[in-house]
């Protein structure tokens, strides 16, 4: 089981590591050698989606998340995340993302969220949808939000892009930069994590920089 001793208010960590060197011209077609983890991906987010439904039926009824859902669930999130770090969602790594719902401690981006024992029976009904209503709009702006003349992408894939071009002509990741797509993806991922149900926690209206989580610092330092 999960644990973070010390934290109990800050059940989703995300930690990444900026690789380097990184090619000046390999996330120009990143978009195709990903194309297989999009295939697979496709498929996991509607079984994401089922658990999701049996999970919001279990939790009501038994304040319990079953484990198993949960773990395929955080898999299917932790996918997701490293198929996002290596592609449009950071470009901070060239290690090809691995085939796996495991948490590979080893890939440069990480995911881990607390396992709850007991869940809200009364939040299940309103957090997903009503609750999470400030952050959707927040997150739909980090996401896909953001419209420039011929830009329809999010911010995240904008900020990504000017990295892929920075690296282009420099050779370098601009480290403040790679702290504020962090950040941002940090916001997304506990977003996620509320909406599916995985904790009652409410997401913080905080832009945490940086690849290393605020908690993991703090126990560091």
């Amino acid at each position: 089981m999960t644990t973070l001793v010390g934290f109990p208010d800050r059940p989703v960590r995300v930690n990444a590591e900026l690789d380097a060197p990184l090619s000046r011209w390999l996330w120009l077609v990143k978009w195709i050698l990903v194309i297989p983890h999009y295939v697979v991906l496709f498929l996991l987010w509607i079984a994401f989606a089922v658990v999701s439904v049996i999970a919001f039926f279990s939790i009501l009824f038994t304040e319990r998340y079953p484990r198993t859902l949960f773990d395929f669930n955080l898999g299917v999130l932790r996918w997701s995340w490293r198929v996002a770090y290596y592609s449009y969602g950071a470009l901070a790594t060239d290690r090809y993302p691995p085939f796996s719902l495991r948490a590979e401690p080893d890939y440069p981006a990480r995911l881990d969220i607390a396992y709850p024992e007991r869940l809200s029976r009364g939040l299940v009904l309103v957090k997903w949808w009503l609750l999470a209503v400030p952050h959707l709009i927040v997150v739909g702006f980090f996401l896909g939000g953001y419209h420039l003349g011929w830009w329809s992408g999010g911010l995240v894939a904008l900020l990504t892009v000017i990295a892929g071009v920075t690296m282009a002509f420099t050779e370098k990741y601009p480290k403040d930069l790679f702290d504020l797509i962090l950040g941002l993806n940090r916001w997304v991922l506990r977003v996620a994590a509320y909406v599916a149900l995985m904790t009652d926690s409410y997401p913080p209206f905080r832009l945490d920089l940086g690849g290393t989580e605020p908690a993991d610092a703090e126990e560091l330092s």
